[in-house]
């Protein structure tokens, strides 16, 4: 990557926003490799995924891929005591990494973190899921539901929408915007007895 950096004027010039389009789309075809069960595949994905992590190291002045390395291994030793030293394991060790994570980066709400970039979906399903393991109280649906159940239902409403006129995104980013200020409330409610 530093021979790239120096003699190819394409690679000399890019820049970690610049970038950002190519670790998308790596990232979106790493997802369809693990999804097709094709190994080869995985393995070439993985290998354009890595390039980007080397490539923004390299440009990085603050850091190298050395730096990157370093502090992923030290975030995952300190994230689990009960391998790397003594602790027990914990009985929820989603609520305890969560937690461990929320102190290490000072937040003070589960939506902290949360890429603002994500689909709809998929921010609706990262801040259920770091409420429930935050143990934000909220009155959550749990019922039981099978995965393909849930992808047509999920179409079907699609379906439903565009025949009307309305996009499925927006819906369901403006009912995201609204469990995001339920989570909010409930955090600043405080706990009584036998709570939190």
């Amino acid at each position: 990557m530093a021979v790239l950096r120096e003699h190819c004027p394409w690679d000399a010039e890019q820049t970690h926003r610049s970038l950002v389009q190519y670790l998308v789309e790596e990232s979106l075809e790493t997802v369809e490799a693990i999804e097709s069960g094709d190994d080869a595949h995985l393995r070439e994905e993985l290998g354009d995924l890595l390039l980007q992590v080397v490539f923004h190291a390299e440009i990085a002045a603050a850091f190298d891929l050395d730096d990157v390395a370093r502090g992923i291994a030290d975030k995952l030793v300190s994230r689990h005591p009960h391998v790397f030293a003594t602790d027990d394991v914990p009985p929820d060790l989603h609520h305890t990494w969560e937690q461990r994570k929320a102190v290490e980066k000072g937040r003070t709400s589960a939506l902290q973190g949360i890429p603002e970039q994500m689909s709809a979906l998929a921010r609706a399903h990262k801040i259920i899921s770091r409420a429930r393991s935050r143990r934000v109280p909220l009155d959550l649906p749990d019922e039981p539901v099978e995965a393909d159940a849930l992808g047509s239902e999920v179409v079907s409403m699609v379906a439903r929408a565009q025949a009307h006129g309305i996009d499925p995104e927006q819906a369901v980013r403006a009912a995201v915007r609204r469990l995001e200020q339920q989570v909010r409330a409930a955090e600043t409610v405080p706990s009584g007895p036998g709570q939190g």
